[in-house]
């Protein structure tokens, strides 16, 4: 959750109503009203501003009408009556409060807003009025509204002082408005509609309302009920998880005894940090918050990544028969948590999922796939090692990660959808998972741009992302024969699959990991875990750079782990390590 990134009144925007969690939302999204029928010409901003005058009748009459309770009145005061009335109907509804005062504050500065909103102040325009946020500025990718954006009609920046009572308390909300009053084409000042006159932190993709929040946790604890510890754990990451945890959890009669109310500014996806505006009930002290972490595992993954000696890096456990997240850390432990929200290409670590699309064309581990020293689309590619292999099986290929014949024996044997498709229905790949924290989703393009570009991707280049937590679940779903999605809290709803792996086709997998760790790439970075365990390793090219980054993902008994080392080199050469400790410390 962006708190405050404005810097002028947001333009070009109307309100859809989302159905939401607790006492419900709603979201300002694009558009307008289509327009009327009558014969009545329609009335339009111009390019002129309105004058003093008019701009303080404008916003007097707006916010007059407003705390009244006269919507369609208020709404009818501003150049999108329809995107208006949708709004200030769902604020009533939804923030619910008892009472609303209003009271105008004359002429406001873009300093002034900036200031409300913790943004710096845009430069002042030499055309003194203009300088007020534009009436046809547009927002940029980050829904922040600009008044230094594209030119548009002039209008003036007024400011409110807002009060809101709430039934129940004597608390009173007092926060600081802003609103833009524009010209229309009938010589009348409107108030220009954007999300911002509801609040300031509000942007287009957004919602506002009250809801329940709960008090800090006493103290979060891992799986086993001990203090959680691990330096990537970071206090913002935790809060955020205990917060989309109670919003995504079933209702618990229990839990909700214990719950205050607030009005929250939050993102209706579920993925963003919420912004707590004002507390209408303090919630009850917080009791111990449960995470399905393993210190021992944590501990594993925070050593792991410290070893890499500077080098950025992550990695992520699950247990395969639950979804259930062990550990996860990153380096930097305090920086971005790539575990989840990064995006890199793979590298061979994707052929699990191309020998899954394989083996389900038919193609058998025991079926010759000859390994050339280039493959046969038209910019050929070689592998990382000389010579070729003429007399391999698909397995062979598999422990050896011959290039050349995956992508060879991909271009006849799939079609260009197949690899995205496998990753989304068997995998689970793009169903936008909710783990309790921001996550990013794998991404495997569903219509190759050429036969270059579908032959990378059969290795996990070209325009193939994922990061840890993704692998690591790929992996898992092999161990398992089923895809479970990654969660970090017991109990938050899991998307499922759109079909479960055959039997045939993941014992096959499973076999060829396990020659893989057996006798393959991986097996001086296994060796001494290899019962019931399997690996692929992976190196990615990164364009510009002179050393490859390194992946490595593997599972033993109920654990499956995968990471990936910025410039590390070969799977076995850091992200291998990495793996293998914490499969030895998880011994499950």
């Amino acid at each position: 959750m962006r708190r405050g990134a404005k810097i002028g009144i947001i333009t070009g925007v109307s309100v859809a109503v989302l159905a939401g969690g607790g006492y419900g939302a709603y979201s300002l999204m694009g558009g307008s009203d289509s327009g009327s029928s009558s014969a009545k010409k329609p009335r339009t901003v111009v390019a002129e501003p309105p004058s003093a005058e008019q701009a303080t009748n404008g916003a007097k009459d707006f916010l007059a009408a407003w705390a009244a309770g006269d919507l369609d009145k208020a709404a009818a005061l501003t150049d999108d009556p329809a995107a208006a009335t949708t709004a200030l109907t769902a604020f009533r509804d939804q923030v619910k409060p008892s009472a609303l005062t209003l009271a105008p504050a004359g002429p406001a500065t873009p300093q002034a807003f900036a200031s409300a909103t913790g943004t710096p102040a845009p430069a002042k325009s030499s055309a003194g009025a203009s300088a007020a946020p534009s009436a046809g500025a547009t927002p940029g990718a980050t829904d922040s509204p600009s008044a230094s954006a594209s030119a548009g009609p002039a209008g003036v920046l007024m400011g409110f002082k807002a009060r809101a009572e709430f039934a129940g308390t004597n608390r009173v909300w007092d926060y600081n408005g802003f609103l833009n009053v524009v010209k229309m084409s009938d010589n009348t000042p409107a108030v220009h509609w954007a999300p911002t006159v509801i609040h300031p932190h509000l942007s287009g993709n957004e919602t506002i309302a009250t809801q329940q929040v709960f008090a800090p946790p006493s103290t979060v604890v891992d799986r086993n009920g001990k203090p959680l510890q691990g330096a990537s754990l970071t206090p913002a990451l935790l809060s955020t998880l205990q917060d989309n945890a109670h919003k995504l959890l079933p209702p618990d009669p229990n839990k909700d005894q214990d719950a205050g109310s607030a009005v929250v500014i939050s993102d209706p996806a579920g993925k963003g940090a919420s912004d707590k505006l004002f507390t209408i009930v303090e919630p009850k002290p917080g009791k111990p918050f449960k995470v399905t972490i393993d210190n021992t595992i944590q501990a594993a993954a925070e050593k792991a990544m410290t070893d890499l000696g500077g080098k950025s890096g992550s990695i992520a456990a699950i247990e395969p028969s639950t979804g259930q997240v062990l550990a996860f850390a990153n380096a930097p432990a305090n920086g971005q948590n790539r575990a989840f929200t990064g995006l890199l290409a793979p590298g061979s670590t994707m052929k699990i999922v191309t020998s899954a699309a394989l083996l389900e064309a038919g193609v058998n581990p025991d079926t010759a796939v000859a390994c050339p020293e280039k493959s046969s689309n038209p910019v050929a590619i070689p592998n990382d090692f000389p010579g070729a292999f003429p007399n391999n099986t698909l397995q062979q290929d598999f422990m050896m990660s011959c290039n050349t014949a995956f992508i060879n024996q991909g271009l006849t044997s799939l079609k260009p959808e197949t690899l995205s498709s496998t990753a989304k229905d068997v995998f689970g790949i793009g169903l936008e998972w909710k783990t309790g924290l921001p996550n990013t989703d794998g991404k495997v393009p569903p219509t190759p741009g050429s036969k270059d570009e579908q032959a990378m991707n059969y290795i996990g280049q070209g325009k193939v992302q994922m990061n840890p937590l993704a692998i690591a679940s790929i992996t898992a779903t092999v161990q398992s024969g089923a895809f479970k999605q990654p969660i970090l809290v017991a109990g938050l709803p899991q998307q499922a699959a759109a079909r479960q792996i055959a039997p045939d086709v993941a014992g096959k997998l499973r076999a060829m990991m396990n020659a893989t760790a057996t006798g393959g790439t991986a097996k001086d970075v296994m060796a001494g875990i290899t019962d019931n365990a399997g690996a692929k390793t992976g190196s990615a090219e990164v364009a510009g750079a002179t050393t490859t980054n390194s992946w490595f993902t593997a599972y033993r008994g109920n654990i499956a782990v995968a990471a990936e080392v910025q410039g590390g080199g070969h799977g076995v050469d850091a992200a291998g390590p990495a793996v293998a400790s914490l499969l030895k410390a998880g011994g499950r």
